[in-house]
């Protein structure tokens, strides 16, 4: 009754790795165009990127200012070595720990899953099909193993990259903002692409290798071999929640404590050199931003592909070994690399940026370029990769689904998370009324304005929960859990745009930073600004796209586990379920609250030691000492190393202590409570906090007669917004962006724990019955 795909076999397995050894290329091509760029007093290395081809032809240098000062050249080479090693230091402590943790948790998933079948190597019938024989459950354990280390691997080096990336280019842009805002755009343009690109090949190739290792020994067992993969999803989120968490409240400690001794306290500028917190504040980051964020995005497409393939392997494409229809998830991600690389093209070599109101519309551009273009991409991979009718498994019986009806599950991911995007951008960007408002609200004090930023966030939460669920409504009717997995796919397609988009932000501040610190022009800071500016509103876009993206993961997850764990129905009218679904729900606002409170202690101490060395250095406020910068580098990472362990080890361990107390069924409430309160808290977090921000950036930069009635800097109105900035910080940085990691963390974990949890599971219920 099915057929098979048109693309041929040995066509599927050349078109996936081709297609992510090009997009490994292109992120290298263009470090190399970004290393043209010399950090030394050469100034004619400077023009090696210039060869017409990048957009950027003379006529775009505004003037060239200070160009030849070797002097400048010499302090940004410093500055930016100073913060790459913050960052590289700070990731090793933090890699450390979570090394420790990943052995003991690979120990774990081994002595749990191997003990399904009392570490017997017999084989076994088919959980899906008892008429034929798997390989036995040691092997799933052995190899769930492996897949978890690798997609912790993966993901480390996915943040770890992203790190080395940044702080390389952070310098190189400020130096290419003296020669006008254009140049300075498409150094951090490219640099954030260098990002996207590896992380979404890596992520793509070390999968597909993968799958094709485990296939040596799985042979036809493919029900068994895609069971055992879903631990490079799990691997990919551990690794990303700690990443977050920690590298969030770094930032945030280190933001904190040099804003309210440098600016408050003290009266010097931001990014002031004499204000012993900025190289931290600046590592923060790279190590938040950056390297938190990659993590980050890669849990969540190595989760989503987990979650389709565990799914198809119990369809039609995995009963009759169709390879072709299996991969489809992969053959998504590898035209999606291929189509961001034409939208990046378009970004570095066809548009040109002028002037400095064009940044935002041109990083607004790249978002609706690569979905249009994408949305062909998709519909030509599901004719070519799909037969042209298949059955999905759907809770127990098989659902027969055209390939049409695939696409539009697809297609329908992808817009949702463009619209998720445009109302986040909306909602937190200060050219548009609803940060107008909650600036106009700091007239009267901040109270007023902590009131107007709170409604903001909840009422930013109506449009993208709409979104998505019509979203998961259209998927759901036309693939069942199937087609919830690929819309999450969809919105994760462009991966490499959208996170090109979002490295960019971190890399611009830091640029601004850096310009400040080597004593530059304020019109060579005005340029930063600017980019920094468009960089915030596209960093609130991602954030809506990991959490859009997130909500409909760990759905497809869910799914994946109830069918795996035996769960017929979840019944909310059983107590089980009913207790689960209240624990579920209240989860991510314990988790909020450790975070919260972790970055208020961690603040607690810089700002101390901040005030000690202006207290007891002489000469450093006149400049004429330095300040004992990694002392606070030092503060920040203890600080943050020690506190992610606690939000941390109450993700991890909830799944495996209410699956092996409570049972499947309490879990599954548990699951669907954290869902469904875990995004609209994220959503709410992101968005007040980067409101917050904005409205106090909207004062500051005065390019409006509003804005200027409420300024200048040190006004009423002022000090109310940057209060509600301090407020937003760990809101948007640090609990906001955890949150979508906690929902879908909890929902793999469950799944590769599901053969445990069914044999074993709810040991009270089973002592009190």
């Amino acid at each position: 009754m099915t057929g098979k795909a048109l693309l041929p076999e040995l066509w599927t397995e050349i078109l996936v790795p081709v297609c992510a050894v090009v997009g490994i290329a292109f992120s290298l091509f263009q470090w190399y165009i970004v290393s043209g760029v010399k950090l030394t007093a050469d100034r004619g290395a400077s023009s090696e990127s210039e060869d017409g081809k990048n957009g950027n032809e003379d006529y775009l240098i505004e003037e060239e200012e200070g160009v030849n000062d070797e002097s400048v050249v010499a302090k940004c080479a410093e500055i930016q070595t100073a913060i790459s090693e913050g960052a590289t230091s700070f990731l090793f402590t933090e890699y450390k720990y979570v090394g420790v943790f990943m052995v003991l948790f690979a120990a774990i998933i081994f002595l749990f899953l191997g003990s399904v079948q009392g570490f017997s190597t017999k084989s076994q019938p088919c959980t899906y099909d008892k008429t034929r024989t798997c390989k036995p459950a040691l092997a799933t354990a052995v190899f769930s193993t492996i897949s978890f280390v690798l997609g912790a691997v993966t993901s480390v080096l996915s943040g770890f990259l992203g790190m080395k990336i940044a702080t390389y280019a952070n310098a190189r842009t400020t130096l290419e903002a003296r020669r006008g805002v254009g140049k300075a755009f498409i150094v951090a343009f490219r640099s954030g692409a260098v990002m996207g690109f590896l992380l979404a090949a890596n992520g793509l190739l070390v999968l597909y290798i993968t799958i094709n290792l485990f296939k040596i020994y799985y042979g036809d067992d493919w029900e068994g071999l895609f069971e055992s993969i879903t631990g490079y999803g799990l691997g990919g989120s551990s690794m990303a929640l700690f990443g977050r968490v920690g590298g969030g409240i770094y930032t945030k400690a280190a933001d904190v404590g040099a804003d309210l001794v440098g600016k408050v306290e003290r009266n010097i500028p931001e990014d002031d050199p004499r204000n012993p917190a900025v190289i931290a504040d600046n590592v923060g980051d790279n190590v938040g931003d950056i390297a938190g964020m990659g993590s980050d995005l890669f849990g969540s497409y190595a989760e989503s592909s987990c979650a389709a393939l565990v799914v198809a392997s119990i369809s039609s494409f995995g009963i009759n070994h169709d390879f072709t229809a299996m991969l489809f998830p992969l053959l998504i991600s590898s035209v999606g690399i291929l189509v961001c690389l034409i939208t990046t093209l378009y970004a570095t070599d066809i548009s040109e940026i002028k002037a400095v109101k064009e940044i935002e519309p041109a990083l607004k551009n790249q978002l609706i370029i690569s979905t249009v273009i994408m949305t062909a991409g998709i519909a030509l991979v599901s004719w070519i990769g799909l037969p042209s009718s298949f059955t999905i498994f759907n809770f127990g019986t098989q659902k027969v689904v055209k390939n049409w009806e695939l696409f539009l599950c697809v297609a329908v991911g992808l817009w949702a998370g463009l619209i998720i995007g445009f109302v986040t951008e909306y909602y937190t960007s200060n050219a548009y009324s609803p940060v107008q408002d909650v600036a106009d609200s700091c007239r009267t004090g901040a109270a007023t304005n902590v009131i107007f930023g709170l409604a903001l966030g909840y009422k930013s939460v109506i449009i993208p929960i709409f979104a998505i669920a019509v979203s998961i409504f259209v998927s759901f009717s036309f693939a069942a859990m199937y087609g919830v997995a690929v819309a999450a796919l969809g919105m994760l397609s462009t991966i490499a745009t959208g996170l090109a988009i979002d490295a960019y932000g971190p890399i611009s501040d830091n640029a601004g930073g850096i310009a400040e610190m080597a004593g530059m022009s304020h019109r060579i800071r005005e340029r930063t600004d600017a980019l920094d500016a468009a960089g915030n509103t596209t960093a609130a876009i991602g954030k809506g796209f990991a959490i859009g993206s997130a909500a409909l993961v760990s759905l497809a997850l869910f799914g994946a586990f109830v069918s795996r764990a035996g769960v017929q129905t979840v019944d909310v009218l059983t107590p089980k379920v009913v207790i689960g679904l209240l624990v579920g729900a209240m989860l991510p606002y314990w988790f909020s609250a450790m975070t919260m409170k972790s970055v208020g202690s961690a603040a607690l101490k810089m700002v101390e030691e901040v005030r000690r060395q202006f207290n007891t250095i002489p000469g450093l406020m006149e400049g004429t000492a330095k300040p004992d910068y990694a002392t606070c580098v030092k503060i920040s990472t203890d600080a943050s190393i020690k506190e992610m362990i606690p939000p941390g080890c109450l993700v991890m361990l909830t799944p495996l202590i209410v699956g092996f107390f409570f049972g499947v069924e309490t879990l599954s409430g548990v699951l669907a409570g954290s869902l469904v309160s875990g995004v609209q808290i994220a959503i709410s977090a992101s968005n007040t906090g980067g409101a917050w921000d904005n409205a106090k950036k909207y004062i500051e930069a005065g390019a409006s007669e509003h804005a200027r009635s409420l300024g200048p800097k040190g006004s009423e109105p002022h000090k109310a917004a940057v209060i509600g900035d301090t407020i937003g910080d760990p809101l948007k940085d640090t609990s906001g962006p955890s949150l979508n990691i906690l929902i879908k963390l909890m929902a793999v974990e469950s799944l590769v724990f599901a053969p445990f949890f069914a044999t074993h599971g709810g040991f009270l219920f089973r002592i009190f019955s």
